[in-house]
């Protein structure tokens, strides 16, 4: 095998085991034996995958420990164990030792090292208890199978036994047939148990005929290795003559749904998949074709439109298949259908290759804001009409390769159910994760650098937010806590929070903690926000007890440095007894935005486009003679804006040559004005980083490249506004007003 085919195999099998751990979640919250098996079969399919893609590499060890795994989920399948969460939990563990399993082959070591080895021997054993003593989970089961065994009368019976409904035909006699010798014959084939006559269809005796048969019979027949098609083979001779209908026991419903999901995942038709896991034999298929037909046949000569019930409700209809059985195998065709449409739909693409595409484009957009820069220096409108349609192609196909590296942000959140299961069930907890907004996307660069931030403050809201069940149930909550993880677009950002109805910070407490380390001074008036962002700050805790989860200070000072080489920002809201929220502002990529270009003396400047709310002049009567924050009256609102010459430290005489704007912006719900000389308008911008010597660079977050090849510098957005705000709140003067 090549070295890319491993690769390959390993992206499959991090996909697969990534899968795994989802569903093994969520296996928790099924509350339905049938949910379980399903969720089981997937699982079953899921670690079979791996085992067959190890075998091809010759991966012994990853094919022998998949197995285990494999057998004791098909006790689970088979309904000869139950599922608990110390099971769960020991799925969940060798779902991690495969991953690391993976990853040494990945590194070429086809052996174990003592350690793998000796996890790789533990787990199994574990496993293997569950393969040897199931007496228990035998006994339950048959408690709950006995339970279930009324409601599965719907093409099955209620008993281990086949139920034989026939109706001969009043020629069967004159045909030369004997219905007496087929039910003998059945005798042969298993145990008769009961045989009922059927006389209902006897005339009466002015036209009764000794020549014709007018009886049927309901009969019980044990036979546990039967199938459909044997018993329907008794009556191959006179089948013309007679109506059959053979209901199996409700165990073969159970074989027939499993034989369905191991089928191959090839296209079929409903009438195929259930012939195919015996469900239906042939006959009976050919049976309910001709039947389908008639009544289309019926429907076309009353004129009316012609809508045939689909084949599976005539088999249930006319009691020769189960209704479970028809799901099961609609089920199986949709999932057939939904894996050809993603195989179909989705390309594996190395992600070195992604980032030189944007990085390309990113050069075409810098190269087309020069071409265009050209072009209008030249007075001639067919240039400019060419330009501008080539500027709107290049448009597209930057929006096209930035979709490109968007990738919904669900899978990133789901890693963290597990975190919540093992860290609340570690600290005595009950706690539950309810994640929304799954499906909301975000550059992948970003998604993989917000991971351990993310981490870091669920942990917190765990450890920290929720407290613990007999403290809740003292305060009037429910016993169980609640920690939510939602993601949704605003302004142009992503905005991810982590809220939790816990206990709340405690601003007391935290100042405290900061004057005893000397972080702020004792007569410094702080805000609610100050207070709370305080916990951002290195080897800052205010646990009283170290422990393995919390209590160093380490973690949340590395999420706020994270966040903010993302151009992120965090805000805090918190309640004492109502819980925290820890909201996460990000734009939706590092590579290119829609940037508004501006002058500020000599130099340019870019807001980010979506930020933006408006542009108006600022009059001379506005102006203040005083430096720093200023307001306005914007339509009854009271809007703080600051000058940006004032800023960057850009001379008197250079700022004097235009009209002077204000730029509205927004972020996180707060406004705020930048006086600027000139507008220059939309601008496609491709960020390109500072590097480390300009890392500490207030009101900053990158620079890009005009047509012109000078160098313009964007503007944090969400540094200048808390600057504009803040800088305000120390110096108030009357507002002003625009119409």
């Amino acid at each position: 095998m090549t070295e890319d085919s491993f690769q390959i195999f390993a992206d499959e099998c991090e996909d697969l085991l990534m899968a795994a751990e989802h569903a093994l979640i969520q296996l928790e919250e099924i509350d339905s034996v049938e949910g379980v098996v399903d969720a089981i079969s997937e699982l079953f399919r899921t670690f079979h995958t791996v085992k067959g893609a190890a075998g091809l590499f010759g991966l012994n060890a990853i094919v022998e420990f998949t197995h285990s795994v494999e057998s004791v989920l098909g006790k689970i399948r088979e309904r000869e164990l139950d599922v608990d969460e110390k099971l769960v939990s020991l799925f969940l563990l060798s779902r991690d030792h495969l991953a690391e399993l993976v990853e040494n082959s990945v590194k070429g070591n086809l052996e174990l090292d003592q350690s793998l080895q000796k996890v790789d021997d533990q787990l199994i054993e574990q496993l293997n208890r569950y393969l040897v003593d199931t007496s228990v989970n035998d006994s339950d089961h048959t408690n709950d199978s006995s339970s279930n065994t009324v409601e599965r009368v719907n093409g099955g019976v209620e008993n281990e036994s086949w139920h034989i409904s026939l109706r001969f035909g009043v020629n069967v006699l004159k045909n030369g047939m004997d219905p007496i010798s087929f039910i003998g014959y059945l005798g042969k084939i298993g145990e008769i148990r009961s045989v009922t006559l059927i006389d209902d269809a006897i005339p009466q005796w002015c036209d009764f005929d000794a020549e014709n048969c007018y009886l049927g019979f309901e009969i019980t027949l044990y036979s546990p290795d039967a199938t459909k098609e044997v018993l329907e083979e008794v009556f191959e001779f006179v089948i013309d003559d007679c109506v059959v209908s053979i209901l199996p026991p409700f165990s073969h419903i159970d074989g027939y749904i499993k034989m369905i999901n191991d089928l191959p995942e090839e296209d079929m038709r409903l009438g195929e998949i259930l012939v195919a896991c015996g469900a239906l034999t042939s006959q009976e298929k050919d049976g309910i074709l001709n039947t389908q037909d008639h009544i289309s046949d019926e429907i076309t000569a009353r004129g009316e439109p012609d809508v045939v019930p689909p084949l599976g409700v005539v088999a249930v209809d006319n009691m020769v298949v189960g209704q479970e059985v028809v799901d099961a195998a609609v089920k199986k065709q949709e999932n057939v259908k939904q894996q050809r449409s993603n195989a179909q739909q989705t390309i594996r693409v190395n992600a070195l290759k992604l980032e030189n595409l944007v990085d390309l484009v990113g050069e075409l957009v810098i190269g087309s804001a020069n071409s265009q820069l050209h072009a209008s220096e030249i007075e001639n409108s067919e240039l400019k009409e060419a330009m501008e349609n080539l500027l709107r192609l290049v448009e597209e196909v930057r929006d096209t390769a930035i979709s490109l590296r968007m990738v919904q942000i669900g899978e990133t959140f789901n890693r963290y159910k597990r975190v919540v299961r093992e860290v609340s069930r570690e600290l005595g907890k009950d706690i539950d994760l309810i994640i929304s907004g799954a499906e909301t996307e975000l550059d992948k660069t970003i998604i993989e650098k917000i991971g351990d931030p993310l981490m870091h403050l669920i942990r917190n809201a765990v450890d920290h937010g929720i407290e613990s069940p007999d403290v809740r149930l003292k305060a009037g909550k429910p016993e169980k806590g609640t920690v939510s993880l939602d993601a949704f677009h605003e302004s142009g950002s992503i905005v991810i929070q982590i809220r939790d109805d816990g206990g709340g910070l405690a601003k007391d407490k935290i100042l405290k903690k900061a004057i005893e380390k000397g972080i702020v001074a004792e007569n410094h008036q702080l805000t609610d926000q100050e207070i709370y962002h305080l916990i951002f700050e290195a080897g800052f805790s205010t646990a009283d007890a170290v422990s393995n989860l919390s209590g160093r200070g380490v973690g949340m000072d590395v999420v706020r440095q994270n966040i903010e080489s993302l151009r992120g920002h965090v805000d805090i809201e918190s309640g004492i007894g109502i819980g925290s929220i820890m909201s996460i502002r990000l734009p939706l990529t590092l590579a290119i935005i829609d940037g508004f270009q501006i002058r500020v003396g000599g130099d340019q400047y870019i807001v980010p486009l979506d930020l933006v709310e408006e542009c108006i002049e600022l009059e001379a009567s506005l102006q203040s003679e005083n430096d720093g924050a200023n307001y306005i009256n914007l339509r009854g609102e009271i809007l703080p804006f600051i000058k940006l010459s004032e800023v960057f430290g850009t001379s008197i005489e250079q700022c004097k040559k235009h009209r002077e704007n204000i730029v509205v912006v927004q972020f996180a719900g707060k406004k705020a004005g930048f006086v600027v000389d000139e507008l220059l308008g939309e601008h496609q911008t491709v960020i390109k980083p500072l590097g480390k010597i300009f890392q500490n660079l207030k009101g900053i977050s990158g620079a890009t490249i005009l047509g012109s090849g000078e160098v313009a510098m964007i503007i944090d957005v969400p540094e200048m506004v808390n600057r504009v705000i803040n800088f305000g709140q120390n110096q108030f003067s009357t507002p002003r007003s625009i119409h």
